[in-house]
Parts: C-alpha cells; structure tokens; sequence
C-alpha cells in the first residue's frame, strides 16, 4: 500500500511537471507572438508616419509628413493651432467651410492643419508664436495671411495667390546699407530702422510685423517709412549706432538717431508711429488752457513761450523736445497772454508743478532763457531737473519716467486728492516735505498703499498696522524699511539720517538657502544672489525665472543639459533663481519677462550681458557662454 502510494505521488509530479513546461512553452510562444505583432504594429505605425490622415475635411500634418506632402503642390492652406487654444476651438467650424470650399474648386487647393504643440520642428520653421497662425504656401514658400478670418476672406486670398502669375508684392522695408544709409536717413523727415541678425529668433518674429506696418505707413500720407539693416553685415553701421543686441530699433529724424521704445506688433508700430511723426510739442493758444492743467494736473507744466515759429529759440526747443518726447507732454505758446499769465518773456521755458504741489519750500516755477548759444543737451537737463516737485505722488503711471531715479524716500498711505480727502492727504504730505528740504540729494514721494501692495508687502510692511509706512528704495535694488511706529516729521528724519550714514541694514526677500546645491545648475536665493552671481572669480550664467511660466518650463531640460555640459568648468557656474520669490538685490539685472538670462563675467559683475539671442538650446546657450566666458577651460569637446 506504501509503494502505490508512494507511485502517486511520483505520477502527480510528473504531470504538474509538464503542465508547468507547456504553459512555459506556451507563455513564450504567446510572448513571441505579441513579439511579432508588436513587430508589425511598429512597423505599421512607421508606415502610418508620413500617412496624411483627414478630419472633417481637414488634412492633418506633422512633422514626417509635412515636407513630403507640402512637395511639388502649387498652393496648399495651412493652420497652425493648439489644442487649448480657444481661438483656434472658435475658428475650427469656419476652418471645415474653407475646406469645403477649396476642396470644389477647380483644381482643388488641399486645406491643412498642424498642431504647433507636437509639430514644434515644423512650427518652428515657420515662426509660429501665436495660434491660430495662417499660411499660404505658394510653391513651398510661405505667406503670411493676417486678414479677417471668416471662410469669404480667407478663400478670396487664397484663390488669389493660386493664380499662375501671382507673385509677392516687393517688400514695402527699405533695405540699406552702407552705399545708402546716410543719403536716406539724412533725407527723411522721420524714419524707423531695424537692426538685425539673420539668425535671431525675436528677429524672426518681428519681421511679418515689421512688414504689415511698412506696408500700411506707405500708405500714409505722407508716408512713414521703414528699413532695416542687416547688423551682421553692415558692422560699421551696427557700431556707429551703439547696436548691441537685436533687434535694435532707432527712429532718425533728418540723421538724428533717437531710440524706440514703442510696441514690436503691426498696429503698434502704426500707431506709435503716427504719433511720433506729429510736432512734439502741441500749441497752446489761450491763458486758460494752462490755468486749467495747473487746477487739475498730476505732471508738471512745460511751456515754451516763442515770437513765432522762425524764432532760433523754437527750433532748439522743439529738437530738445523731440528726444524726450515719450518722456513728458511738451506745449508751446506765441501768445503774450500765456506769456503774461506764466510771467515769462519770449525765447523763454517754464516748468510749472500742478497747484496741489506747490510748497513753500520751492519756487512756484522753473524758467531757463534759450540762446543761440544754449545747447539741446542743456534745455533737457532743465526738463528732467524740474519734472518732479519735493514731494511728489508716485504712481504706477509715472513710477518709471519719473521716479526711476535712486535713492527713493517713499511714504506710503491712504493718498487721495479728491475733494473729500484732500486735507488728510496734505496733512501728511506736508510732514514729508519738512524732511526733504534738508535733503535734496534724495527723491521724496508720497504713494497710495493700495497701488503698492505688492510692494509694502516686499518691505515686510502689509500688516504694519501703522497707517503711514516708509521705505527707501535704493541703489542695486537694496531696499530699506523704517521700524513701524507713529509717523512724525522727527521720525522720518532720524531714519533718513540713519540711511545716509550707512547704520541701516537692507532687506532681501529670499527663500531659505538650499541645504545641497550641488547639482549641475545653482540654485540662487536673495540671500546668496551676492555670493553666488557676483562673486569676481567665476563666471556666472543666471537664468530668471517663474515657476508657472511656460518658456521657462520649455527650457528647463535644455538648462540642466548646459549644467551638466559644463559641470566639470571650476570657474564658471551655471544658476538659475525664482524672481517671484525672492528679490534680485542688483538694478542692473533687470528682469521684466521670464525667463531672463545674464551672463556675468568674472571681469564685469556691473555690466552682465543680456542673452537675446532666442535660441534657446543647448547649442544657443554655449556659443552665448563661450562668447563671453573668462575663465573657460580649453577642453577637446567644446
């Protein structure tokens, strides 16, 4: 009974033994199936690659089909879109009609769409910074299409550029060059130049802007034009000029070059302009237009008071004027009744402060005689020596024409100069200027704390609990903060005084420093921003940026490459720092988008070098470092 049992056992074994072969062989038959079939699914998806696939009409290019189809056709329609886009999402039904529409025309001209988001090699070719963007591709090449976008507009444009003797109308930009620069700068009454390079990506994308408005100014009367130089080339020019990033843009009035600091897209460029292309200073013809700015102005009064238009002194006012145009509201008088109400004489200006500013501690106004003799320089010295009174009322309109200046005193309160709380904003007014009169080296400003919360809560002072806060705004972006308690003349002094005798201790917004900052790019804090970016042993490339910021994120692989690229270099660091969360305690960082890259040299930690390069990869951002770098390692690879 044994033995059988014991044979049982050896025949169950057995058995489970080649059930457990066959299901090996069979997992692995399986196995080598899904193999073959995974197999031919590649294979199938590599076929699918350049298979041009159609949605409601629509057909649906990416970047392995694109070039292979776009091939040897005549004209075909092209959007550019995202699929978050809710423009595009809008546009999407109209885009189907056009399809429609093209597909029955004889021949048919094929209607395409591209995702920007996946096709970003493609996109990128094309330039496309916005969505939707529209592209008619004759013969390959590409024209902008920026009309309306209803299926009437964009088919009559398209059927246009599909005849067999269209061509693209010659470009409405000049293109100069050394041989014509001069002649044609020096002959126009007004004049917008672009400087440029070939490779620069804002470049790229100025350009259609930049010929939309050429084209519209030509049509103006008289016409505004627009040229531009290819900086890369015409060296001489770049340099005379002072051009060191791109694009620069200048606007020259009879040869005189003035910067542009107006918008960069198509009805920007028109409208700023049109407006530079007026007088800089507007005629003011009776006594009461005058009283009525200095009644109800927040800027100062800058008058001219001229015998006529052929007077010497008009033409030195108006030159002055033309330079600093974006900067104040100039007018201009020949009557002797505006002369008499401002008590000034011909070939004379006045700076006059609204009344609400007036003091007893300054004169009432401000008058500079104009000589053949007087230079332009010395007639806009006089504008920006008198532009703002001893204390004036700092806002976000003003704060960077008027208050940019440093240091910067600012008392911050309930500012409001209605009717109703005059006497209380006065009241506390009128204590700061006790102060500022012994301290004219200093800019003083009064600032409502409700248009400067973000920055009262920078100084640490949102929930002083004091109902006047004060704060001085200094050089290299230091920033300093009188202790809360009862504001009062006395106190504001005692703290004025401390600042200048160099006893206070500036504040920095900062994130805790990192425990481990060891990896390939450094993490820079407000508190280690000094150590770390300006320490004059190494070369330093910062990179600004926000967290929520889609560029930024984009780069960021791109970044940690270059890092590592250069983790080996001893004395160049490769950084990045949080804007939004901590203070860059440097004016000369000046971060206004994100992300915001300097380099700054070992050599030269005053005077980082903007990156405006916009190619922003690995390749852009080490040609950018090796260009400037001090203290590069000579290495095989590099």
């Amino acid at each position: 009974m044994r033995k059988v049992a014991l044979l049982l056992i050896v025949l169950l074994g057995v058995a489970h033994f080649a059930t457990v072969c066959r299901c090996e062989d069979d997992a692995a038959e399986n196995k080598g199936e899904a193999a073959d079939e995974d197999s031919d699914e590649e294979e199938e998806d590599d076929e699918d690659d350049t298979e041009v696939k159609e949605e409601n009409g629509v057909l649906v290019l990416t970047n392995s089909n694109f070039d292979t189809f776009i091939e040897g056709k005549d004209t075909v329609l092209v959007e550019f879109y995202a699929p978050w886009c809710g423009h595009c999402k809008q546009f999407a039904p109209e885009y189907e009609k056009i399809a429609q529409t093209l597909k029955e025309n004889d021949p048919p001209i094929p209607v395409a769409k591209v995702d920007a988001t996946k096709a970003n090699r493609v996109a990128s070719r094309f330039d496309v910074s916005g969505y939707p963007t529209i592209k008619i591709l004759k013969n390959g090449e590409p024209v902008d299409y920026d009309g309306e976008r209803t299926e009437k507009a964009i088919v009559a444009r398209v059927l246009e550029v599909s005849q067999p003797d269209w061509k693209p109308p010659p470009e409405a930009t000049l293109v100069l060059t050394k041989d014509n620069f001069d002649e044609t700068v020096d002959n126009a009454d007004i004049i917008l130049v672009e400087f440029y390079a070939p490779w620069c990506g804002h470049c790229k994308r100025l350009a259609p802007e930049y010929e939309n408005a050429a084209q519209e100014l030509s049509q103006r009367s008289p016409p505004i034009p627009l040229a531009k130089v290819d900086a890369t080339v015409e060296t001489e020019l770049a340099s005379r000029f002072g051009v060191t990033g791109y694009p620069t843009l200048k606007i020259f009035r009879k040869g005189k070059a003035f910067e542009y600091n107006g918008p960069r897209e198509k009805y920007g460029i028109v409208d700023f302009m049109s407006e530079q292309a007026g007088p800089p200073s507007k005629q003011v013809q009776a006594a009461k237009q005058v009283q009525e700015l200095l009644k109800d102005g927040d800027d100062a009064v800058i008058v001219g008071i001229f015998s006529s238009e052929q007077d010497a002194a008009y033409e030195i006012y108006i030159e002055a004027c033309n330079a600093l145009r974006e900067d104040f509201v100039f007018r201009h008088s020949f009557s002797s009744e505006v002369a008499k109400l401002l008590k000034v004489s011909p070939g004379q200006i006045v700076i006059v402060q609204p009344e609400k500013f007036h003091s007893k501690y300054e004169p009432v106004s401000n008058k500079l005689s104009v000589k053949e003799s007087t230079s332009m320089s010395e007639v806009q010295d006089f504008f920006r020596k008198h532009s703002v009174p001893l204390v004036g009322h700092r806002k976000p309109s003003n704060d960077a024409k008027r208050y940019a200046k440093r240091p910067l005193v600012v008392v911050y309160y309930g500012v409001d100069f209605s009717f109703d709380y005059r006497i209380a904003t006065q009241f506390w007014r009128s204590k700061v200027l006790d102060v500022a009169k012994d301290f004219p080296e200093y800019t003083f400003a009064i600032a409502d704390e409700e248009d400067y919360a973000e920055e009262l809560k920078s100084l640490g002072l949102s929930e002083s609990g004091e109902e006047v806060n004060v704060g001085i705004l200094a050089d290299g972006g230091k920033k300093f903060v009188m202790e809360p308690e009862e504001f009062d003349s006395e106190v504001l002094k005692e703290f004025v005084i401390a600042f200048k005798k160099g006893k206070l201790q500036p504040i920095i917004k900062s994130q805790p420093v990192p425990k481990n900052n060891k990896g390939p790019v450094k993490v820079v804090v407000g508190k280690t921003f000094n150590e770390i970016v300006m320490d004059d042993q190494k070369d330093v490339l910062i990179e600004f940026y926000a967290p929520w910021c889609g560029h930024c994120k984009k780069l960021e692989p791109d970044y940690l490459a270059l890092g590592k690229k250069y983790k080996s270099e001893k004395n160049l660091v490769i950084a990045k720092m949080d804007t939004t969360a901590n203070d860059v305690p440097n004016d000369r960082y000046n971060v206004e988008g994100f992300p915001t890259i300097y380099f700054a040299p070992s050599n030269g930690k005053q005077s980082p070098v903007k990156f405006d390069g916009g190619d922003r990869t690995v390749e852009g951002l080490s040609k950018f470092v090796e260009e400037h770098a001090t203290k590069l390692q000579k290495r095989d690879e590099l």
